[in-house]
């Protein structure tokens, strides 16, 4: 589709048309050790990024002290986002996709086993509902998608 010259690389499914997929992901009982390693971290982040089939722009990760790491790898497609809690065994991570090209479900479960998450869920939403009739963006909230928990 086009919009003023434009090419949007818009979703469609179940009738609805939508510009990405927004999956907030909750990892629990996860290795404290991976989850308080700043490189682990990034390099799992960004092999998310490209096992989900996005394409890798920059990405900026940083060391709390005493413990923690948040990050972000920005991708042409949107971002993924994470911060962990090594001490509780927990991340909290943020994974937003334009277009069809990448699957953000499929950068969740990588992460899920990386992380050595033993119980995790996701909530999935669709940004950028577009009308299916004039093709225009709908000023409405963002839709639910999906959950699941694994």
């Amino acid at each position: 589709m086009n919009i003023n010259g434009v090419r949007l690389l818009e979703i469609q499914d179940n009738n609805d048309t939508y510009l990405g997929r927004h999956v907030l992901a909750e990892f629990f009982e996860c290795d404290p050790n991976v989850l308080n390693n700043r490189d682990k971290i990034e390099n799992y982040m960004v092999d998310a990024a490209i096992e989900c089939g996005a394409t890798v722009v920059q990405k900026c990760f940083h060391m709390f002290n005493p413990y923690g790491v948040s990050g972000v790898v920005i991708i042409a497609e949107s971002h993924l986002a994470v911060h962990t809690w090594p001490e509780l065994g927990y991340a909290a991570v943020d994974l937003f996709t334009c277009g069809s090209k990448c699957d953000p479900k499929v950068a969740y479960e990588f992460l899920k086993k990386k992380f050595n998450s033993k119980k995790a869920f996701f909530t999935q939403l669709k940004r950028g509902i577009l009308d299916n009739n004039t093709k225009e963006l709908s000023e409405t909230a963002f839709q639910l998608s999906e959950q699941y928990e694994s």
